[in-house]
């Protein structure tokens, strides 16, 4: 069995890929743009996320209280563009997902450039981070986040 491709197959099912927006006051522009790569699983299913966290080299697992499940996530842009971005390029997801995960890479790979850090690449990012997960709740509209 191909590991690789089998944790892509599983992220397909279990997986999220998303971009969220908060308000701040220590980030020049107001706001935070914070992508995340996460996968939940039961407790007693857990190894999966032990496979993914030791094959990417990244991320950490922790409780989840909202669903009492745990969860494998990768916030750091860089780990997201250098480990999880290159895994998921070579292992492709399969699935209606794949466009997700097209915008979220768009996304990082921006962030990595530092494009979120003047007002034409946050307002660029935003725009590809209301295009992910459509049917998702969201805290703050497009209008509200755009500069």
């Amino acid at each position: 069995m191909d590991l690789e491709a089998y944790l892509s197959g599983f992220t397909d099912g279990e997986g999220c890929f998303c971009v969220s927006l908060n308000k701040s006051k220590r980030h020049s522009l107001g706001w935070e743009i914070r992508p995340s790569f996460s996968v939940s699983q039961n407790r007693e299913r857990s190894e999966v996320l032990e496979l993914l966290k030791q094959t990417l080299g990244c991320g950490n697992i922790r409780p989840d209280p909202s669903d009492n499940t745990l969860k494998y996530e990768v916030r750091c842009v860089n780990d997201l563009v250098e480990r999880v971005l290159p895994h998921f390029d070579k292992y492709p997801i399969l699935s209606s997902k794949r466009r997700d995960y097209d915008l979220f890479a768009e996304v990082c790979r921006r962030m990595y450039d530092g494009e979120h850090l003047q007002a034409e690449g946050f307002d660029q990012i935003v725009d590809l981070a209301f295009q992910m997960n459509p049917s998702g709740k969201r805290k703050y509209s497009r209008e509200e986040v755009k500069l």
